[in-house]
């Protein structure tokens, strides 16, 4: 029977998958690539941006190396071997897609009325969230793994779409995965000269951006801010909201173009066409890092409805900077395990 994943994606081949595919192959081997998944995910979500593309470039890549196991003669380590792999997927991948954005990369805020709601675009013109369980490691150096987190943010895995795949690549690999240049270099087929050259370019385009890869600027959550932010927005109080917003937040609705930023225009969006959200209950989850949760809306029936799954950003001292509200609840609820509707009280 095909797996199938939550939205009803195809889901990548586990273990028991790989294992009955080819006689010839040891029967351990499947179970050696599993333990590569995760980190593999992270590293796809992050060059393609999306969810569901990250998926399907690890189960080719691990279908790959299945059919070319009796071919690996351990010239280079296991994993090295995977991520050479999965950097050519994602490369071809790459080669045929369009770069994928967020509204506000595709033009300038609108003001918050609903006629400015704006187009919608198809799903792989949008970065996706991702759960944090698909891409992050559970234990390891903490500076590191302060690094990784950063990189599966939402504004960072925007940027690195503006970097050509080959940079991006040395970038994911060098600053966040902390490969050496000579590792880099002979994943890549290329010199460390390349290779340095590569991230500088990258650096620099990060760096114009104000996402400079030199250090993690958060180290976990903000749990403290989470909780006051859904506890405003339950109450529906503009006022204790705006209190916790940046000067420059922006609010984002994909698959919908339109953006409004600041904290008047966002209670302006909110006590508008949003009055919608009123009376909505929040249930958290674990998304890019970040503080994030499920949104109902209420029911006439008394219960509530699926209505985004809501990804905040937060500048690390106290203040959200961002909130991008993905509306299609067919695929990211199932996906981060919220139900498809909470029952009246």
């Amino acid at each position: 029977m095909t797996q199938t994943a939550p939205g009803g994606a195809a889901a990548p081949p586990r273990a028991g998958a790989l294992a009955t595919s080819d006689a010839t192959s040891p029967p351990d081997v499947g179970a050696r690539l599993e333990e590569y998944r995760r980190e593999l995910t992270g590293y796809c979500y992050r060059m393609l941006a999306g969810a569901g593309d990250a998926d399907d470039a690890v189960q080719e890549t691990m279908l790959r190396a299945w059919r070319a196991y009796d071919r690996f003669e351990g010239r280079s380590s296991l994993r090295s071997w995977l991520y050479r792999i999965a950097t050519n997927v994602c490369f071809d991948q790459l080669g045929s897609s369009k770069r994928r954005e967020r509204p506000m990369g595709l033009g300038g805020p609108q003001p918050p009325e609903i006629e400015n709601f704006g187009a919608t675009l198809p799903e792989e013109r949008w970065v996706e969230p991702v759960a944090d369980d698909d891409v992050l490691p559970r234990e390891g150096d903490p500076a590191a793994m302060a690094v990784g987190r950063e990189s599966v943010r939402l504004a960072f895995v925007a940027a690195l779409q503006h970097l050509p795949p080959r940079q991006r690549a040395v970038l994911v690999l060098r600053e966040v995965l902390r490969w050496s240049a000579a590792e880099t270099a002979a994943l890549l087929d290329t010199t460390v000269a390349s290779v340095n050259s590569a991230l500088q370019r990258a650096r620099a385009t990060l760096g114009a951006k104000a996402l400079d890869r030199e250090e993690a600027r958060w180290s976990s959550v903000d749990d403290d801010l989470l909780n006051r932010y859904v506890d405003a927005f339950e109450r529906y109080d503009m006022d204790a909201l705006v209190a916790l917003l940046h000067e420059d937040a922006v609010l984002n609705m994909p698959p919908y173009t339109l953006w409004v930023h600041g904290p008047a225009d966002i209670a302006r969006w909110m006590l508008g066409p949003g009055h919608g959200c009123e009376g909505s209950r929040c249930l958290r989850v674990a998304a890019n890092s970040s503080m994030a949760f499920g949104q109902y809306r209420a029911s006439p029936d008394g219960g509530w409805t699926p209505w985004g799954l809501v990804v905040l950003e937060d500048d690390g001292a106290g203040h959200v900077t961002g909130i991008t509200t993905f509306l299609d609840t067919a695929t990211w609820f199932p996906r981060f395990g919220l139900p498809d509707r909470l029952p009246p009280r």
